[in-house]
């Protein structure tokens, strides 16, 4: 978003409403993309199929949000940015849904699948901290009076299509599926859905994940404006989001043994609590007088932040399984990919809501 507004010159209620518009078009594209990998019956299997054909449309969608062509403004840039965007996310989709779904089915052991979306979450931290490089050279080459801010996030597209493509083509070909789970599915796509909903620990899951990731949408969307022009110390963004990631990978061994002996939901619960703690003390800052007093502010929320990160990581995607397996047992059909879609358009509503408010605030 700091993109589109401080270098694409987007007014930021703009980009609130472009953010929210694709939020909307996930209330549709999300329990598709879920249903129809819950049905889809090949060989190379249901969830890899997908995975190995979002590579395509994410590429070119996460091109087109980085490299927008110079020569447009005004509306037609608007436009071009609300098309990228969505077809971005949709894409995103197409990827995500089948990828968590084939976690929920590795493994139908209780703790088992706790370590691996802990495994999973560490994997996905490391890659956002090296995301951070990136985001260090766009800022030192924003603050260079010569530089060239658009060319150099258009190469940095072009470098991370190119190795997102790769990952890609690596974890379908190591992943492999149980092909009896092919033949328990709904074949009525309401029906799924209706069942998601009539799931009572599914109800309870959906409120409690879009409550954790309004708070996660905060960090995401507000860390760099907040450094910039509340702490006055834009350079240190990326090391702020950094002390945000660390613990939230390092923590995931930590939390694994502790949700044996506590259980993943009392765990859970307790990460939630440290969750509201962090960014509660970001209130503060405003109110301190040194950029230092501030920094420390930020270092140590976003710390402690990350720590919950890392139980809520590994643990939230774990519970889902469980979930998925409870309405297995009331209906005898598997739904990971209606389950994960409806589960994945909770997070992404969560974020557009933040963006839409932060876009108007902003303005």
């Amino acid at each position: 978003m700091k993109f589109s507004t401080d270098v694409l010159l987007i007014a930021p209620a703009v980009m609130g409403v472009i953010f929210s518009i694709s939020r909307i078009w996930d209330a549709i594209s999300d329990p598709i993309a879920g249903y129809l990998s819950d049905r889809t019956t090949i060989k190379f299997g249901r969830r890899r199929t997908w995975m190995l054909l979002s590579f395509i449309p994410i590429a070119f969608g996460f091109l087109a949000v980085f490299s927008p062509p110079e020569s447009m403004q005004g509306q037609s840039l608007d436009l071009w940015m609300m098309v990228a965007i969505l077809s971005f996310y949709s894409a995103i989709t197409l990827f995500n849904v089948p990828h968590m779904a084939l976690g929920a089915e590795l493994s139908e052991d209780y703790h088992e699948r706790t370590r691996l979306f802990g495994v999973r979450h560490i994997g996905f931290t490391l890659g956002s901290i090296l995301s951070l490089v990136s985001m260090s050279l766009l800022i030192s080459e924003e603050n260079n009076p010569t530089g060239n801010v658009r060319e150099l996030a258009s190469n940095l597209a072009i470098f991370a299509v190119a190795v997102m493509s790769l990952m890609i083509f690596f974890s379908v070909s190591r992943l492999k599926e149980n092909p009896d789970f092919q033949n328990r599915v709904n074949k009525n796509p309401f029906k799924a859905f209706r069942d998601i909903w009539v799931n009572p620990h599914a109800r309870i899951l959906i409120i409690v994940l879009f409550i954790e990731n309004l708070g996660g949408a905060v960090i995401g969307v507000l860390t760099l404006y907040v450094t910039q022009y509340i702490v006055e110390a834009p350079a240190w963004a990326p090391l702020i989001i950094f002390a945000y990631m660390l613990p939230s990978a390092l923590s995931v061994p930590l939390w694994i043994p502790l949700s044996r002996k506590f259980g993943k939901i009392r765990l859970w619960v307790f990460s939630l609590a440290l969750t509201g703690i962090s960014f509660g003390g970001i209130f503060i800052i405003p109110f301190l007088d040194s950029v230092s007093e501030r920094l420390i502010v930020m270092f140590l929320g976003a710390a402690l932040g990350g720590m919950a990160a890392g139980c809520g990581g590994a643990i939230g995607p774990s519970v889902k399984g469980d979930v998925i397996d409870y309405d297995e047992y009331l209906t005898g059909e598997r739904k990971e990919g209606s389950y994960f879609a409806a589960l994945n358009f909770v997070f992404k509503s969560a974020t557009g809501i933040m963006l839409l408010v932060t876009g108007f605030v902003l303005q």
